[in-house]
């Protein structure tokens, strides 16, 4: 009777054993899918990382261009205010002609002119004169 208790038990011991070397090899069969697939998703973030470096150095270097263009455009900003401010502390009249000859190509009428840049009513009837004369669209309509 002790031996086939004993038989018995060693079967029992065998299959328990057989079911934990199954465990075993599916947990070994785990942790090697899991160490792949964290090889791949390590692989897959070294390649963004390069991916995010260079986009960063691109950025960066066109970040700088950016900025050397704006301070040439600011040179060139302070050099036409320094011009304009020169051109207007010239002669006023020479300053109210050409005031009068922008309202002109406006639309202004000699009224207008006169109120407006403080230049006499001959001056004012000669420069919308003029400038009718001279306008693309009269020009169009005599020929």
């Amino acid at each position: 009777m002790q031996i086939i208790k004993s038989g018995f038990l060693l079967a029992e011991n065998i299959g328990l054993i057989n079911i934990l070397l199954l465990v075993l090899v599916l947990l070994s069969v785990i942790v090697v899918a899991l160490y792949f697939k964290q090889q791949r998703a390590e692989k897959k973030s070294q390649l963004l990382e390069i991916a995010l470096r260079k986009e960063i150095q691109a950025m960066s270097g066109s970040t700088i261009g950016m900025g050397k263009r704006i301070v040439d455009i600011e040179a060139k900003l302070e050099q036409s205010l320094e011009k304009q401010l020169e051109l207007e502390q010239r002669d006023p009249d020479e300053v109210a002609y050409s005031q009068a000859a922008r309202l002109v190509e406006m639309g202004a009428n000699v009224d207008d002119l006169v109120h407006s840049c403080g230049i006499g009513r001959p001056e004012a009837e000669l420069m919308t004169l003029m400038h009718k004369e001279l306008s693309p669209r009269h020009s169009l309509k005599k020929h």
